[in-house]
């Protein structure tokens, strides 16, 4: 089965793919709990950049979109970079930030607010995962899908008619 897709359209497609894995890091973070380190909140910005220069690809005319590919490319090889860091700093390979511990919480009205929150608050290192799949931690997934989203897009911008499948 073979889909063709425009360069609008793909990059549509990486759009929503981005918004789908920002998502979900949310969803890990708002529903299931999980505190994001330093280095996990920094490797959500190329998607939050790639989201709206997807869009904007898509709406705009073909050469536009093309050069808006290769940027949602070059985008995600930095986040892959960003990921391979932080695993690496996970995995005892890099030393990660000396700041790395986490988001702050909201601001304390008053001295047993704040004491009351020092009790309740947790610091995320940015050297332990939190989480793991299949042996990868969620840094390790984030390479894996800024991997195939960069692939993708240079692979649509390079051809002029892209196809999916064989």
């Amino acid at each position: 089965m073979r889909i063709s897709l425009t360069m609008r359209q793909a990059a549509l497609a990486v759009a929503l793919g981005a918004a789908a894995t920002v998502g979900g890091a949310l969803i890990f973070e708002h529903v299931f709990g999980y505190v994001p380190c330093k280095l996990c909140l920094i490797q959500r910005n190329p998607y939050y950049i790639a989201i709206p220069l997807g869009l904007a690809a898509a709406l705009l005319p073909p050469r536009y979109a093309r050069a808006g590919l290769w940027l949602l490319a070059l985008t995600f090889v930095v986040s892959t970079g960003l990921g391979a860091y932080h695993a690496g700093v996970e995995w005892g390979f890099f030393i990660g930030p000396s700041d790395c511990g986490g988001g702050s919480g909201a601001g304390a009205g008053n001295m047993g607010d704040f004491l009351n929150q020092l009790q309740t608050t947790r610091v995320v290192s940015c050297t332990q995962a939190a989480w793991r799949f299949l042996g990868l931690s969620l840094a390790g997934w984030n390479v894996l899908i800024s991997l195939g989203l960069a692939a993708f897009a240079a692979s649509a911008a390079a051809r002029k008619g892209f196809r999916i499948g064989g």
